[in-house]
């Protein structure tokens, strides 16, 4: 026996025979145009499926028929702009950094590219904006223990701070003057003193004063008399109030006692030496670069 079909009362639409709370649910059909629409998608989907790579299978995916890739496509991509960008490269390749200072167009070029460089290779040390950290020098500022000339930037980057895999590596050692026994920590407390004073940093007078004479027996012949430091040996100017690993008296003592020392890779075992170039006009560009050094005649 057929089921009786309810209408609803008030708009005469039948029901589905389901009720809640006295609601009962409309049986009212989908309009045809949303049938239609979603008909459509549906056939949309198996031809993607078939036209286009979809299925996963263990190794792969399905090709589809088309044969697209957006693997290869991006691949292309990539290509398309290193040709575009062939030009420039060769012939900062060919340039040494100065040189490319004096070019509009390659200096331009060269600072795009250092800067994406940078981003890449250098802020997990130096930071985004290249303001370093305790330990990692700030890029930013006049501060340079090998030099801020773009050459010497180029140099220091092509072949590191310590960096015992190459042979050019740029390399200073401070002496551990309490673990090695060199200076008592009474000296140590005094020289730590004199080293603040030349900052213009205030310290005990009177042990400052006993350390102008440690300094001098143990300090100036690398930090120099006045202690402006020495690019020779990298060694630190310590008048200027730029401290790698701070600049309190105890991070002072701590610093001469048992001396840190940092090390950066030397980037030419991992860059080209184009792309070394373009870091280093870019970090000649962040404001503390100094000028280039005039060539010996």
């Amino acid at each position: 026996m057929a089921r009786k079909i309810e209408k609803d009362e008030v708009s005469g639409t039948p029901t589905t025979g389901h009720e809640w709370d006295g609601i009962k649910e409309l049986n009212t059909p989908l309009p045809k145009w949303w049938l239609y629409t979603f008909y459509g998608t549906v056939i949309w989907a198996v031809a993607y499926t078939i036209a286009y790579p979809a299925w996963p299978l263990i190794n792969a995916a399905t090709p589809g028929l088309l044969g697209y890739s957006s693997r290869a496509n991006v691949s292309a991509q990539i290509e398309a702009a290193r040709a575009a960008q062939k030009e420039n490269l060769d012939k900062i390749a060919a340039a040494n950094v100065d040189d490319i200072l004096k070019d509009e167009t390659l200096l331009s070029f060269a600072r795009a590219g250092g800067a994406a460089a940078f981003k890449v290779n250098c802020v997990q040390c130096h930071g985004a904006g290249a303001a370093g950290s305790a330990g990692y020098p700030n890029l930013n500022d006049d501060d340079w223990l090998w030099g801020g000339s773009p050459e010497a930037i180029y140099v220091t980057l092509k072949n590191g701070i310590r960096y015992t895999e190459n042979a050019e590596t740029r390399d200073s050692q401070m002496p551990a003057f309490g673990t090695d026994g060199i200076l008592t920590p009474e000296q140590i407390g005094q020289v730590s003193a004199y080293v603040l004073t030349l900052a213009g940093e205030q310290a005990d007078a009177a042990e400052a004063q006993a350390g102008q004479q440690v300094f001098a027996e143990n300090c100036a012949s690398c930090h120099g008399d006045t202690g402006a430091g020495g690019r020779d040996f990298g060694a630190p100017n310590l008048t200027d109030k730029i401290w790698l690993y701070g600049g309190t008296l105890d991070q002072v003592k701590a610093q001469i006692a048992k001396p840190r020392h940092g090390v950066m890779p030397a980037w030419s075992h991992r860059l080209d030496d184009a792309t070394i170039k373009q870091l280093a006009v870019y970090v000649h560009s962040l404001g503390g670069g100094e000028a280039a050094v005039p060539a010996t005649q």
